[in-house]
């Protein structure tokens, strides 16, 4: 399977291609006032307001800096309820697209946060898919899906 490589502090991950739909440079984002941490702000995508999420942040750890390969990754996001968003993930080094085979993955052994999935090791290390659907909680979902 093909993934979009980036960091989240300094490890690698992973996001199946097939969710992505645009990697963009860092972009001025809209500040939301009393938003939860992880909300980065709202960006426009085609005249269409779209919330953001810093991965650091949303990880635990502080917001990463801006490097000159920082990006914001918009993705088709399915929420649990049946549901399809467009989300923007602020990502550190967006490293490029690199092949994965199904076979090189594993369990991690390890529920550390529900949105980390399976691990796969190759010459760089180890690298840890990102699952979408798990990623953000009910309560955040909420907040920004308003219908």
């Amino acid at each position: 399977m093909k993934l979009l490589i980036f960091h989240i502090g300094a490890d690698r991950y992973g996001l199946r291609l097939r969710d992505v739909v645009r990697v963009l440079p860092l972009l001025e984002l809209k500040h939301l006032p009393l938003a939860p941490d992880a909300v980065a702000g709202l960006m426009d995508f085609h005249g269409q307001s779209v919330p953001v999420i810093d991965l650091c942040r949303a990880s635990g750890m502080a917001s990463g800096a801006d490097h000159f390969d920082t990006r914001i990754i918009v993705v088709d996001y399915h929420a649990p309820e049946g549901t399809d968003h467009l989300l923007g993930l602020r990502a550190e080094r967006v490293l490029g697209v690199q092949e994965v085979a199904e076979a090189q993955l594993a369990n991690s052994g390890v529920l550390a946060a529900p949105f980390l999935g399976q691990v796969a090791s190759d010459a760089a290390g180890m690298l840890q898919l990102v699952e979408l659907e798990q990623l953000l909680p009910a309560s955040l979902r909420t907040m920004l899906f308003q219908t």
